[in-house]
C-alpha cells in the first residue's frame, strides 16, 4: 500500500487519464463524418494509430502510456505491473476516455456528432466471429508492444511508439470492415 502514498503512482494515473482523454477525442473525433459519404477508415485508423503514438511518445516515460485496459491488464498478467497500479490505470482510462468522448459531443456540431464513432458488427458477421477477431487483433497489439518495449529488443524503448501506432492503425485497417 505503500504504493498509493508515492507521487509516482499519481503522476502515472494521471498521465493515463490525460492519454485516454486524448487518445478518445483524437481518435473519436477524426472518424465522425465531417463530410457527406462513406466514412474513411483509412482516416479512422491512422488517426487511432497516431494517436496511440503520441499518447506513447509523451506519456509513456510516466506511466507507459497504457491508455487501453487491455494492455493495463496483459502488463498485469505478465507481472509487469502491481495490482493497484493496474487498478489505477483502469480507472484512469474509462474516466479519461468518458472525458474525451464527453468533450468531442460537447465541441462537435449535432448533425455531424452522429454516434460518436460508435461501431456495430457488419451484418454478415456473427457475435462470436467479431469476438475471435477482436481477440487476434488485441493479442497482436500487445504482442507488438511487448516486443517494441522488450530491452532486449534492440536497446532503444524510445521508439517503440512507432511500431506500438503501426500496430493499432493495421488493427483497425483489417477490424473496422
Amino acid at each position: 500500500m505503500r504504493e498509493l502514498r508515492s507521487s509516482s503512482f499519481w503522476r502515472a494515473v494521471l498521465a493515463e487519464f490525460l492519454g485516454s482523454l486524448l487518445y478518445a477525442l483524437l481518435g473519436l473525433g477524426a472518424s465522425l463524418r465531417w463530410a457527406p459519404g462513406p466514412p474513411s477508415v483509412l482516416g479512422a485508423a491512422l488517426a487511432f494509430g497516431l494517436a496511440q503514438t503520441t499518447v506513447v511518445q509523451t506519456l509513456g516515460h510516466v506511466s507507459g502510456g497504457h491508455v487501453n485496459p487491455a494492455i493495463t491488464l496483459a502488463f498485469l498478467m505478465a507481472s509487469q505491473l502491481s495490482l493497484p497500479r493496474a487498478l489505477g490505470y483502469l480507472l484512469a482510462q474509462v474516466l479519461g476516455m468518458l472525458a474525451g468522448a464527453g468533450v468531442l459531443y460537447g465541441v462537435t456540431p449535432g448533425p455531424v456528432r452522429g454516434t460518436l464513432g460508435l461501431t456495430a458488427l457488419h451484418p454478415g458477421v456473427g457475435p462470436g466471429q467479431g469476438t475471435v477477431v477482436e481477440l487476434l487483433l488485441t493479442a497482436q497489439f500487445v504482442l507488438c508492444i511487448f516486443a517494441s518495449f522488450d530491452d532486449r529488443h534492440d536497446g532503444r524503448p524510445g521508439m517503440a511508439a512507432v511500431p506500438v501506432g503501426f500496430s493499432l492503425a493495421l488493427g483497425h485497417l483489417f477490424g473496422v470492415r
